[in-house]
């Protein structure tokens, strides 16, 4: 069965620019192969802020909205985040959407894209490793990052030279660890069953 991998748009704000980036990432990510990818974005998901009153380690998920959001999050084998900077750090939608549900992103791997003014958004891609970590999330290595000053210069996206290619070596690692980490999910399964 192909990886499923997931390319999770980070913002929710009106009149963000992530869109025209998830859809040329998304186009690029099917161009290179080697997994089936689907753009999720968090604006279409109506999350809110987390009503849960559980432990997400738990599942014991009370709403509706949480269970459909764990079966998306468990469905896939890896994601590629597109997360923009907002005052040093990532958009609090995200940290909302991942702090939904616990297990089902645990032995998953992530890339992340990151896009904003001159430092291209790489502070929040740092504090979003800490927390993927804490998530059981594999992030690689390879991190593309997207200035939108020269990016955005006609108001339109215009990927800057370089950046497919900082794509390609990004999927390239998510592949390999999305396949490995597969393996140590299926082998937790049969632990699990044995027991």
């Amino acid at each position: 069965m192909p990886l499923r991998i997931a390319l999770i748009l980070g913002s929710t704000r009106p009149g963000r620019r992530g869109d025209q980036i998830a859809a040329w990432a998304l186009e690029a990510a099917r161009a290179h192969g080697g997994a089936d990818y689907e753009l999720v974005d968090l604006a279409d998901h109506g999350l809110g802020n987390l009503d849960e009153p559980g432990n997400p380690n738990f599942q014991q998920y009370q709403h509706d909205h949480t269970r459909t959001w764990g079966a998306l999050v468990d469905s896939f084998d890896g994601y590629v985040f597109l997360v923009p900077e907002y005052n040093h750090s990532y958009p609090g939608a995200l940290k909302n959407a991942l702090d939904y549900v616990y297990r089902e992103w645990n032995d998953k791997a992530a890339g992340i894209i990151s896009y904003g003014g001159w430092v291209a958004g790489a502070r929040a891609a740092e504090a979003l490793r800490l927390v993927l970590a804490e998530l059981q999330v594999a992030t690689v290595r390879a991190q593309p990052t997207i200035s939108t000053h020269p990016s955005f210069h006609t108001g339109t996206f215009v990927p800057q030279e370089g950046l497919g290619a900082a794509v390609d070596g990004m999927l390239d690692q998510l592949i390999a660890w999305s396949g490995a980490l597969r393996g140590v999910r299926e082998a937790r399964k049969q632990t699990s069953a044995a027991a």
